[in-house]
């Protein structure tokens, strides 16, 4: 290589660090602003970048304004079984499709793949419709009045209705099924080789036995990126709590922080420590799935 070839390649790395350095910077702005208004004083402006004297009495009061522990338990709650819940359905899903033979399962897969290209908005309705009155018609089903006028209770702790409306059964349930996690994985399981399936039967075990000690150990990959995923798209979930909580004991983090604005006013301060707070479980677990998040993205880019 030229001099004059060594210096070009020279000039176009320091022009795409400046550029990348930009980039990180617009990125990273709004974090740094986030964080430095969850720690200003009262009186200090929002639109200040610079807190002045740092204070933590925004976190301590956070807890005091509003239920906010309730708020991170429902979400951790509902995200944690949000999470495992649709891994195991979108594994067993997957496996089906990818390894078992049987009559249509290629219609029932892509017919079961087009309903990604459904809006959210459009089956949201149906879904609260469907929610709202599975309570009534349980009661008439079964002459009682349960699934309407109780309400679980573990000591004085309010564990929301059975169903309906301000239930952890309507916050749940309905994300446990994913179509785009079934196709994620079908196409990981595709690759892993069938001879291992064969050599498997062959020392007596069966299609669950193969799916529990061959596919599952191979698809940490896959399953930590789509764990990741789906812890993140619940977690901060806005739309879907939003309409199917009434009482505050059963709002979410997003709806929970939201209470912090209003028509006339809007505390900064307490909102943006709300959004600290909210943000560290996400950080924690792409931090601990991270070797095998970046792991299932390069399998997934290598063909063959």
């Amino acid at each position: 290589m030229t001099a004059k070839a060594r210096e070009l390649e020279t000039g176009r790395r320091v022009l795409l660090y400046v550029v990348l350095c930009a980039l990180a910077v617009t990125m990273i702005l709004p974090l740094l602003w986030m964080l430095s208004t969850s720690v200003k004083q009262p009186g200090v402006p929002a639109s200040s970048f610079f807190p002045g004297q740092p204070t933590a009495e925004n976190y301590v009061k956070l807890f005091t304004a509003l239920p906010f522990g309730r708020f991170y338990f429902n979400s951790i709650l509902v995200v944690l079984v949000v999470t495992f819940g649709q891994l195991f359905t979108s594994a067993l899903a997957g496996y089906a499709f990818a390894r078992l033979r049987f009559p249509g399962r290629d219609v029932i897969f892509f017919g079961y793949l087009a309903t990604m290209m459904i809006p959210a908005a459009v089956t949201m309705v149906p879904q609260f419709l469907i929610l709202t009155r599975m309570p009534v018609l349980l009661n008439a089903l079964l002459n009682t009045t349960y699934f309407t006028d109780d309400v679980f209770l573990i000591g004085q702790w309010y564990a929301g209705k059975p169903l309906g409306i301000d239930s952890y059964f309507a916050l749940i349930v309905p994300m446990l099924f994913s179509p785009f996690g079934t196709f994620l994985l079908r196409q990981f399981f595709l690759s892993i080789p069938r001879e291992l399936d064969e050599a498997a039967m062959i020392d007596g075990c069966g299609r669950f036995g193969i799916f529990r000690h061959i596919i599952v150990p191979m698809s940490k990959p896959a399953l930590a990126t789509l764990g990741i995923f789906v812890f993140m798209g619940t977690f901060k979930d806005f739309m879907w709590p939003l309409i199917m909580t009434n009482n505050m004991a059963m709002k979410t983090l997003p709806v929970g922080l939201a209470n912090f604005q209003n028509l006339y006013r809007t505390d900064w301060s307490l909102l943006m420590a709300g959004s600290v707070m909210m943000t560290i479980p996400m950080v924690i677990i792409f931090l601990i799935c991270q070797k095998w998040f970046v792991s299932g993205i390069q399998l997934g880019a290598v063909k063959g």
